[in-house]
C-alpha cells in the first residue's frame, strides 16, 4: 500500500501538470520594439532643438521604464518546465487556513496553482529558514505574516514523474513503479554506530566489499537525488542572499557546501541584476577539473553567460593579451624555490614598493621593467622577509631562486635585442600574475575586449586557500564599483604549500582589506559520519574547530588494508571493484595516489586484471562518468566520488608532517559513501592515529 505522503505528492503533481496543460505559458511581450523606439528617440534627441528636447527625454524615460517593467515581468514569470515543475513542497497554516506553496526555478501563480521562484519569492525564506512543525514570522509584501510549517518536503520529478519524496523522518523511493520507504532517523546523528575505522592485516580483509556496510546490507540504492536548491540549509541560504556589494567569505569542512553556496549566490544575484548573468561574472577555480564541474552546474541554475575559468589559464591569457612582446612560451622546469618565491606575499610587497619608489611613465615597458627589477632584487625581498619575521626561505633556496631569475632576465633582455641567446626565452607560470599586477600598479586597470577597463560585476573564487594573495589581489583590482566577491575555502584543505596562505587574518592583510567577517558552514553533507570523523582525526593538531561539524548520515566504517606487495593489493582491488561495478554500474570510484608512479602502477595492474572502465586521469582530464578514475590526490581536489580508495597510505609516502596530514585529509574527504585505504609499506602515522591503532 502506498504511503499517504506519497499519495499526497502524486495527487499534487497530477493537479499541477493538468493546470499547466490547460493554461499554457504565455510569454510577456517582446522587447525588440521598445528597444528600437529607445534608439530612435536617443538619435532624435541629439539633433533636436533645445525646446523639443524635454518632451523627447520624457518619452525616453517612459519607454525605458516600460522596458524595465517588461524585463522584471519576464524574470519573475519564466516558463515552468512541465517535466520538472518544482523541487520542494511547503504546506503552511496561517490564520486557520492551510495553503500549499511549491518551490521551483520559475514563478507561476494561476487558478490555484502556486509555484514560486526560490531566488525571489519572500515565501521561499520560510522554506529555507524553518523546519517542519516550527512557527514562523516573516515580513512579506510590506506586512508581517505568521504561521506554522505543516509540511516541508523535497521531491525529485523527472520527465513529469515523481521519483522521490524526502521528509524529515523518511525518504520514499520509486523503484520499478513500486514505492519503498527508507528510514532516515538512524542516519541523522553525527555519532553513528560502531567504530569509525577498522584495520585489516594481510589476508584478514577477504570478503570485504565496496558498496556494503559491516553487515553486508546495501548502502546506496538511490541515484535520484532532489534538486540541490531544495537541500540548502538556513546558513547556506543566508549567505546566498547577502547584499550584492562587498565580500562574502565562506569557510567550512570538506563537503559542507562552500561551492554550492558560491554557485547559488550567482543565481540569486542574477535574478535582481541581469548583468550578473554575463561575461562580467567570473567564477575562478583552482583546477581545470573543477572548472568542468562548475560549467555543468551553472546552466542548471539558469546562469548561461558567466565565465568559468581556472586561474592559471585566465592569467596566462591576460598576460599574453596585455604583454604581446614578451615570449609566449612558459617553462615547465621552474625550480620549486622559484615558484615559492614568486607566489610569496613578500614579492607582492616588493613590487608595490618598486613602483612607488621608481618614477616612470604609465607604459607597458615600464611595467615590465618594474617586474624584472622586483624579481631580481634580493636585498629588497630579504628586507621584507626580515620585517615580517618570516623564515619561509633558507639561504640555499634564495640562492637558487635569485640565480634563476637573474639568468632568465638575461635571456629576456637578449630576446628584446633579438640576439641568439634569447631564442629560448620563456616565462615562469607565476610571472603572469606578477606582470598583471605590475600593469595595474603602473599602467592602470587591465583592458577588456573593447579597450576599456576590464571590470567584473561579481567574482567568485573557490578553494581560495590554495591561491596566493598576489593572484587574488589581481582579481580584486578587476571588480567594478559594487566590489562584489565571494571567497570560499578551507585552510584544513590547504595543499599548495607554496601559495603563501597561512591564516584568514594574514590573508586579508596581504589583500589590503580589514574587518571582513568569515562565515562558517557547520554541516558536512558530502561524506558519511565515519569518513568525516576519520578525516578530522587525520589532521591532528592542525584541526581548526573544537566542535566537529554536524553530519547528516551514517555509513560503513573506514577500512585499512595492508599487503606484502603491490601485486596482491591489485588483485584484491580488482576483485572488489569488479563486484562493485556489477552491483552499481552508475557508481563513481576514485583511486587516489600520492604520486604519478603509484597511479601508473595500479592503473596498469587493474587494466591487466581486466577491471572494467579504469581510467588513468592526468592533467585534470576527468570525464565525470561512472567508472574508476586513478589519479593523484591534488588532481581530485574539490571533487567528490561515491567511493574512494587511497593507495599506498604509507609512512614513506606520507611522513608525519602538516602537509602530509592535509593531503590525506583532502583524499579521504572526497568520498561520499565509503572509504578504503591500501598500503604495502608501514601505514602513515596519521592513519594509525586516526584509526586509534
Amino acid at each position: 500500500m502506498t504511503h499517504p505522503i506519497v499519495t499526497d505528492e502524486l495527487d499534487l503533481l497530477r493537479r499541477v501538470r493538468t493546470l499547466l496543460e490547460e493554461v499554457p505559458y504565455v510569454a510577456p511581450p517582446r522587447e525588440r520594439e521598445i528597444v528600437a523606439e529607445l534608439v530612435r528617440i536617443r538619435d532624435e534627441v541629439q539633433e533636436a532643438k533645445d525646446e523639443d528636447k524635454p518632451a523627447l527625454l520624457q518619452q525616453y524615460e517612459h519607454h525605458h521604464a516600460l522596458l524595465e517593467q517588461l524585463r522584471t515581468a519576464r524574470a519573475a514569470t519564466g516558463e515552468v518546465d512541465p517535466a520538472s515543475p518544482y523541487f520542494a513542497h511547503l504546506r503552511v497554516s496561517e490564520d486557520g487556513r492551510t495553503r500549499d506553496v511549491l518551490i521551483g526555478k520559475a514563478t507561476r501563480i494561476d487558478r490555484g496553482l502556486r509555484i514560486v521562484d526560490w531566488r525571489h519569492a519572500p515565501v521561499s525564506r520560510v522554506f529555507y529558514r524553518y523546519r517542519e512543525g516550527e512557527e514562523y514570522e516573516e515580513e512579506m509584501g510590506g506586512r508581517t505574516v505568521a504561521g506554522e510549517v505543516v509540511a516541508r518536503r523535497t521531491v525529485a520529478i523527472r520527465n513529469g514523474a515523481l521519483d522521490r519524496v524526502d521528509t524529515p523522518a523518511a525518504s520514499f523511493l520509486r523503484e520499478d513503479d513500486r514505492w519503498q520507504a527508507v528510514d532516515r532517523t538512524a542516519t541523522t546523528l553525527a555519532g553513528g554506530q560502531g567504530s569509525a575505522a577498522r584495520a585489516h592485516a594481510p589476508g584478514e580483509g577477504a570478503g570485504r566489499q565496496l558498496g556494503t556496510d559491516p553487515t553486508g546490507a546495501r548502502t546506496r540504492r538511490d541515484k535520484h537525488l532532489p534538486d540541490i536548491a531544495g537541500l540548502l540549509d538556513p546558513e547556506q541560504f543566508a549567505l546566498i542572499t547577502r547584499p550584492s556589494a562587498g565580500f562574502v567569505v565562506i569557510r567550512g569542512a570538506a563537503g559542507s557546501g562552500k561551492t554550492t553556496v558560491a554557485l547559488h549566490r550567482i543565481a540569486w544575484l542574477a535574478y535582481d541584476d541581469r548583468s550578473v548573468d554575463s561575461d562580467r561574472t567570473l567564477f575562478v577555480v583552482f583546477s581545470p577539473a573543477l572548472r568542468e564541474y562548475v560549467q555543468h552546474v551553472l546552466p542548471a541554475l539558469g546562469i548561461h553567460g558567466a565565465q568559468v575559468r581556472d586561474y592559471r589559464s585566465w592569467a596566462a591569457f591576460q598576460r599574453k593579451r596585455h604583454f604581446p612582446r614578451l615570449p609566449p612560451h612558459v617553462r615547465e622546469d621552474t625550480p620549486a624555490s622559484v615558484v615559492k618565491l614568486k607566489l610569496h606575499p613578500a614579492l607582492l610587497v616588493a613590487l608595490e614598493r618598486q613602483v612607488a619608489r621608481r618614477p616612470g611613465p604609465p607604459t607597458l615597458e615600464q611595467a615590465v621593467d618594474d617586474w624584472m627589477s622586483t624579481i631580481t632584487n634580493r636585498d629588497a625581498v630579504e628586507a621584507i622577509l626580515a620585517e615580517s619575521g618570516s623564515d619561509a626561505f633558507t639561504n640555499r633556496e634564495l640562492d637558487q631562486a635569485f640565480r634563476w631569475t637573474h639568468e632568465r632576465s638575461q635571456e629576456l633582455l637578449a630576446w628584446f635585442d633579438r640576439e641568439e641567446e634569447g631564442r629560448g626565452a620563456a616565462l615562469d607560470d607565476e610571472d603572469a600574475s606578477l606582470l598583471l599586477r605590475a600593469h595595474q600598479l603602473r599602467a592602470g586597470p587591465l583592458r577588456g575586449k573593447g579597450g576599456g577597463p576590464l571590470t567584473f560585476r561579481h567574482i567568485a573564487i573557490d578553494e581560495v586557500q590554495d591561491f596566493s594573495p598576489l593572484e587574488v589581489r589581481v582579481l580584486l583590482a578587476c571588480l567594478d564599483r559594487h566590489q562584489s566577491i565571494t571567497l570560499a575555502g578551507d585552510t584544513q584543505q590547504h595543499v599548495m604549500k607554496d601559495a603563501g596562505f597561512t591564516s584568514w587574518a594574514d590573508f586579508f592583510g596581504h589583500l589590503g582589506v580589514s574587518g571582513v567577517a568569515v562565515d562558517t558552514l557547520r554541516i558536512a553533507y558530502r561524506s558519511a559520519a565515519p569518513i568525516v570523523r576519520f578525516g578530522l582525526a587525520l589532521l591532528g593538531d592542525a584541526r581548526e574547530d573544537d566542535a566537529p561539524p554536524v553530519v547528516t548520515r551514517d555509513g560503513p566504517p573506514v577500512e585499512l588494508f595492508r599487503f606484502t606487495d603491490a601485486g596482491a593489493a591489485v588483485a584484491f582491488l580488482a576483485d572488489a571493484l569488479k563486484r562493485l561495478l556489477h552491483d552499481e554500474p552508475a557508481a563513481s570510484v576514485a583511486l587516489l595516489c600520492p604520486d604519478d608512479e603509484i597511479a601508473s602502477l595500479y592503473a596498469q595492474g587493474l587494466l591487466h586484471a581486466e577491471t572494467p572502465r579504469v581510467r588513468r586521469v592526468v592533467a585534470h582530464e576527468f570525464r565525470f562518468e561512472p567508472g574508476i578514475d586513478v589519479t593523484g590526490i591534488e588532481q581530485a581536489k574539490g571533487l567528490e566520488f561515491d567511493y574512494v580508495v587511497v593507495l599506498e597510505a604509507s609512512a614513506q609516502r606520507f611522513p608525519d608532517s602538516l602537509a602530509a596530514r592535509r593531503q590525506l585529509h583532502v583524499a579521504a574527504t572526497r568520498a561520499i559513501h565509503q572509504l578504503w585505504l591500501v598500503t604495502v609499506g608501514a601505514p602513515a602515522p596519521a592513519v594509525l592515529e586516526a584509526l586509534g591503532a
